[in-house]
């Protein structure tokens, strides 16, 4: 039987939960209030109302551009070399790969500044509340990082299956962008993603840079050694390393690639510096005039040499292990 005649009609979970986004949101400020939590601060009226509009216009994105990640899928599913189905394993299975190659597009997302240009609107709000999760990029399907999703395809998973477990894991990962909740029992901290190890995900601290890439199950990080523990005497400084100070969705949306295409559009560089500046790490600079999350972690143990070796820094300087016989 041909498969494409028997696709199951999956709902846009998304767009169902927008509502309850919201509602929770509120619940969030009110318990946070009423509370007086340490970190009632975290909600800024301007800071939150950026945030939906970025939200916004990520919905509008995907309305005008959606088409061609999909259509790219779909082209590749003429090529798939199985047809795995839709049974519930088979969904349970695609949302398990899917939470994988979701790890492997946000590890990069922070390690090439073609794709940090998108996602560092995500990071831009020094607040860290349920409203941070709705400050969704605009410009992801430019990227093109989609292709990584055609191995799904091409193993037998339809285009309409992975779009509805991307969607299911966006509204796991909605619950995590929270302060009000600290550690979880320690089974659910070791296998699935929580408020603690996103809070280090979101955070500008040397030690958490570059950490906890995980979308639903925290299970890769620590698998893959990007895995660092949320530390109580070292509270998470959230927003990114050099802050954008503005409320302004436009400028939130394009200012990463605006100052990722004048850097490689400045004189007097040569062809490798100019791709450089696109797809090299954010923080990476022709002249060594900036600094990348590497070299501030080592700064960062150069002046305490006492967390050397700590998760998330390294075991020395860099700088030092290239001294002979240091």
């Amino acid at each position: 039987m041909n498969l494409d005649q028997i696709i199951p009609h999956y709902p846009d979970v998304t767009q169902i939960a927008i509502p309850f986004f919201v509602l929770a949101i509120l619940v969030e400020l009110l318990y946070l209030k009423l509370s007086h939590a340490r970190r009632t601060a975290g909600f800024e009226t301007r800071d939150t109302l950026t945030s939906l509009l970025m939200g916004t216009g990520n919905v509008v994105s995907g309305l005008l551009f959606g088409f061609i990640a999909f259509g790219v899928l779909m082209w590749a599913w003429n090529y798939r070399i199985f047809d795995i189905g839709f049974s519930w394993w088979a969904v349970l299975l695609c949302f398990i790969l899917d939470d994988l190659r979701y790890y492997w597009y946000h590890r990069i997302a922070h390690r090439s500044r073609w794709v940090w240009a998108e996602h560092v609107n995500h990071h831009s709000s020094q607040h860290y509340n349920l409203s941070t999760a709705l400050r969704q990029s605009w410009t992801g399907t430019f990227t093109g990082m989609f292709v990584l999703r055609i191995p799904l395809v091409l193993i037998g998973f339809h285009p309409v299956m992975i779009a509805f477990v991307g969607g299911l894991n966006l509204i796991y990962q909605f619950w995590i962008h929270t302060e009000a909740i600290r550690k979880m029992w320690k089974p659910i901290e070791l296998v699935f993603n929580t408020p603690s190890h996103h809070r280090v995900h979101h955070a500008t601290n040397p030690r958490y840079l570059d950490a906890n890439y995980a979308g639903t199950l925290i299970v890769w990080d620590r698998m893959f050694g990007t895995f660092v523990e949320e530390l109580e005497e070292d509270a998470p400084r959230y927003g990114i390393v050099h802050n954008i100070g503005t409320f302004n969705p436009f400028k939130v949306a394009f200012h990463e690639w605006i100052a990722m295409f004048k850097d490689a559009c400045s004189p007097g560089l040569t062809l490798g510096q100019r791709l450089g500046y696109l797809f090299l790490p954010p923080g990476w600079s022709h002249d060594g005039s900036r600094k990348n999350s590497a070299e501030l972690k080592a700064d960062y143990v150069r002046l305490h040499p006492d967390q050397a070796g700590a998760p998330g820094l390294p075991d020395r300087p860099p700088s030092e292990a290239l001294v002979p016989g240091g």
